[in-house]
């Protein structure tokens, strides 16, 4: 029984206006921290297309080793597939020739096909220097000795 003077009691829980700060307050920062995770996990998943252009620069020196000139093709290297582990990305061939190659790492996921600048990613091997490219729908790559989407 309550007493006359006494205080009425508050109800507890929260009120709809609350929920509703709440809500607007998480799709704020998610709407900031989603883009930036994924921008960090197609940057973490470049490096599966980096260690397969590694292997078939290593197969590419071996079939120079016993042949006039470059590989034209991975089939040639006796790559078992055409794509990386995971198959965030295509490798191919894209040129060869007695002194050099070019390798081409292609996003194939639809992750790595938005990943901007770096959705393409290239080496160059020419007369023994090396260079890296990237870019976003080109056909040709601008190849630089340096280049951000092969940053450590």
């Amino acid at each position: 029984m309550n007493h006359p003077s006494a205080p009425p009691r508050r109800a507890a829980g929260f009120t709809l206006i609350e929920i509703l700060v709440a809500v607007v307050i998480v799709g704020i920062l998610l709407a900031v921290a989603f883009p930036s995770f994924m921008d960090s996990i197609r940057k973490g998943r470049r490096s599966e297309a980096m260690s397969a252009m590694a292997a078939l620069q290593q197969a590419q020196e071996r079939y120079r080793g016993n042949n006039a000139a470059y590989a034209a093709s991975t089939s040639v290297l006796g790559a078992a597939s055409s794509s990386t582990p995971n198959g965030y990305y295509a490798i191919s061939v894209l040129s060869s020739t007695a002194t050099g190659y070019e390798l081409l790492a292609d996003g194939a996921s639809s992750s790595q096909s938005n990943d901007g600048a770096c959705a393409k990613l290239g080496v160059q091997i020419n007369g023994g220097n090396i260079q890296y490219g990237g870019c976003s729908s080109c056909t040709t790559f601008t190849w630089a000795a340096t280049n951000a989407c092969w940053s450590r």
